[in-house]
């Protein structure tokens, strides 16, 4: 069931009346109820795959270390399967979409199981699987922090007017900005040898906003239908364009819990920085290749690409390990700025279709640096190159008038009139600009 379908509506209003109407005992039971509905929609045999993965993840928590330690190795059994079955000559298994998000979920479950983050009953542990707001893209909540909301599961005003600001905020990034900015990145993506080096550029920089706000929107309409039941998600972004440092970028901006689980359950245990800068490195490195794994695979082979991306953010961490940290607004200004197209080269990578596709991209944009104060004046930009622009230069100013407080959470917090004024213009923006036959959210395919 997507979110931008029409039938989406009529089941989320069933949500709310089942919360507002039902007695709070009910409530758990109601939303594991709505949340296998919702994922089963369609295709029923993605409750196999969320049942089985439950079922080991349960099996596994608050067990002996050993056999914590097998539960987690058979979820990465079942990930690298469902990944690189093609690769591996073994028979595909059809994995439902959000399989990745579902085992990283799981395995922090079980890793956490016998420690501080240990929480809730069955049902608990199986709607902290399960909730269906993050289940197809995140975040990737830990149990510890979702599973002690569930007593307080309601209605709530206060967290409602969030919810709607935030549900309003995704679907505008998705439908208004990310979905009108494929069209031109999957023209010039699409035949890189025969688009124009301009073209070529200009799709490069309509990739880093489009994957911005499409992998972001869903992370905002997530929190914001969570939030209408009373249960707070964690933030998975926050202004990542306006990092100074590719390090600071990957740790505390761009999917942050994704960047938490890699920190906990393999840097750390690798040993982190604790081992002189050499480990450290090693350690570093070792993080990002498997950050570019975790995106590869589901039937496209291996994905060297995403391989190729994640060594090369893995590389400008580590050579910030041996950089002095920016310093006042200029250095931190022109570190920024950097940062920024440091990251945009690496999304060559992560989008084209081959790494050689993506050498191809860059040789052809490089050989025309020079001449573009001449070509740019007079180029004959498009239609669709030219609006969308404006929802880029609208975001960005954005982000530098809110700082570091989401847009959503502003507008929730305002006064009356300037609050509805908020979500007015985004529900004109979404009736009038919205592309709702738009294809489905980038994350939801790994």
């Amino acid at each position: 069931m997507a979110y931008t379908s029409a039938i989406f509506w009529p089941f989320l209003a069933l949500v709310l009346a089942g919360v507002a109407l039902l007695p709070r005992r009910f409530r758990l039971a109601w939303l594991i109820a709505v949340s296998l509905w919702f994922y089963g929609t369609g295709d029923p045999i993605r409750l196999l795959w969320l049942g089985g993965i439950a079922a080991l993840a349960l099996a596994a928590a608050g067990g002996t270390r050993l056999w914590r330690g097998v539960g987690i190795a058979a979820l990465l059994e079942l990930l690298v399967w469902a990944k690189f079955a093609d690769t591996l000559g073994l028979p595909d298994p059809d994995a439902p979409p959000g399989l990745s998000f579902l085992v990283l979920t799981a395995i922090a479950l079980v890793a956490d199981s016998a420690g501080p983050g240990a929480a809730g009953g069955i049902a608990g542990r199986v709607l902290h699987l399960a909730w269906f707001p993050k289940l197809l893209a995140g975040p990737i909540e830990r149990a510890g922090h979702l599973i002690p909301q569930f007593p307080q599961i309601a209605l709530r005003p206060g967290l409602a007017r969030l919810g709607l600001a935030l549900l309003i905020s995704g679907l505008v990034k998705k439908l208004v900005i990310a979905d009108a900015l494929a069209p031109v990145v999957d023209a010039a993506y699409g035949v890189p040898a025969y688009a124009t080096p301009v073209d070529l550029l200009v799709a490069s920089y309509f990739f880093a906003f489009q994957i911005y706000c499409d992998f972001s929107g869903y992370t905002d309409i997530a929190l914001g239908l969570s939030a209408l039941v009373g249960l707070r998600l964690s933030r998975n972004f926050a202004h990542p364009y306006f990092s100074p440092t590719v390090g600071e970028f990957w740790s505390s901006r761009w999917h942050i819990t994704l960047g938490h689980w890699f920190r906990d359950y393999v840097y750390i245990p690798l040993g982190g920085s604790r081992h002189g800068r050499a480990r450290q490195a090693a350690n570093v490195m070792a993080v990002f290749l498997l950050s570019g794994l975790w995106h590869a695979g589901l039937g496209y082979g291996v994905g060297w690409g995403f391989v190729v991306w994640g060594a090369l953010n893995g590389l400008f961490v580590i050579a910030e390990l041996w950089l002095p940290a920016p310093q006042g607004r200029t250095s931190r200004l022109l570190r920024g700025l950097l940062t920024f197209h440091l990251i945009l080269l690496t999304w060559v990578f992560f989008r084209a279709a081959t790494p050689a596709e993506a050498l191809v991209i860059l040789g052809r944009i490089a050989g025309a640096l020079p001449d573009l104060p001449h070509l740019l004046p007079a180029y004959p930009f498009s239609a669709e190159q030219q609006l969308g622009a404006v929802p880029i230069l609208g975001l960005l100013a954005a982000g530098i008038l809110t700082g570091r407080i989401p847009l959503a959470e502003r507008i929730a917090a305002a006064p009356l009139p300037l609050r509805w004024g908020g979500l007015y213009a985004g529900l004109a923006a979404l009736l009038l600009m919205g592309r709702w036959q738009a294809t489905g959210f980038i994350y939801a395919g790994f």
